[in-house]
């Protein structure tokens, strides 16, 4: 499937973005085609394409699969303009997407789909997600929690003598102040 984790869309600005870091205010991206960076302020409507979806006769279809469909379909280049005349869209989709209901999906959503394919596709970010083997998380996993305890010094109690923490101050083993004398 293909990869849209960080890239977003804009409610009224043209392009998609990629979300570059947080910021005060809110986020910082930079636009896919044009490289500028801008700053979005937390009340700007915001949709990441990873979480976009589209209506089928079962389920709905999440965009990357629609994505990943029309790249193979066209062997990684470019979809079908849009600006072509309707029943040319509908055609295209129809073959990427049979079962997309008829009634829900107007034809500016699929040009709106065919506009982000094809910028992502000439700025080079049709990615594919890297599927990770279960064995190399664990080995991963394994690898960070040695490291974590490697780093982490204890203290220990050697034939009832105090023990210096790392702080310098001394640690007293098995012994409770009461406050009375």
């Amino acid at each position: 499937m293909i990869d849209l984790t960080g890239i977003i869309s804009i409610s009224g600005q043209p392009g998609l973005f990629k979300i570059i870091a947080q910021s005060k205010n809110g986020i910082i991206v930079e636009g896919l085609a044009d490289k500028k960076r801008l700053n979005i302020y937390a009340s700007t409507k915001v949709s990441t394409l990873s979480d976009i979806s589209m209506f089928t006769t079962s389920d709905d279809k999440p965009i990357e699969a629609i994505m990943t469909s029309v790249f193979e379909k066209e062997k990684g280049g470019v979809a079908v303009d849009n600006k072509a005349d309707d029943k040319a869209i509908e055609a295209y989709f129809a073959q990427v997407l049979p079962d997309y209901d008829k009634e829900r999906v107007y034809v500016s959503n699929m040009r709106k789909l065919f506009v982000w394919y094809n910028t992502l596709q000439t700025t080079g970010n049709l990615k594919e997600k890297e599927e990770k083997k279960e064995g190399e998380e664990k080995t991963k996993i394994a690898k960070a929690v040695d490291a974590n305890s490697a780093a982490r010094k204890t203290t220990t109690k050697k034939d009832g003598v105090k023990a210096k923490t790392i702080a310098g101050n001394k640690k007293t083993t098995g012994v409770r102040k009461t406050g009375t004398a």
